[in-house]
């Protein structure tokens, strides 16, 4: 049976960094250094879902410590 090469039936996990940055990644491959997974799986559609809700600030966490620090000293 033809399978189309479009259809993806991978399970996909979403991960996050230490600049809580999200991103998805294989379920069944080791995460890369830095990540960790944040207990979602599913599909790539339900995970960019799920990325999309919670992920709501892109700034990295670097830079938004950075500006808090900068508020502060005004």
């Amino acid at each position: 049976m033809y399978q189309n090469s479009l259809e993806d039936n991978t399970i996909y996990t979403v991960v996050i960094n230490q600049e809580e940055q999200y991103s998805i990644w294989d379920a069944h491959r080791q995460l890369p250094l830095d990540w960790r997974e944040v207990g979602k799986t599913g599909s790539k559609v339900d995970c960019l879902e799920y990325i999309k809700t919670v992920w709501t600030d892109m700034r990295p966490l670097s830079l938004k410590k950075a500006i808090a620090g900068a508020e502060k000293d005004y």
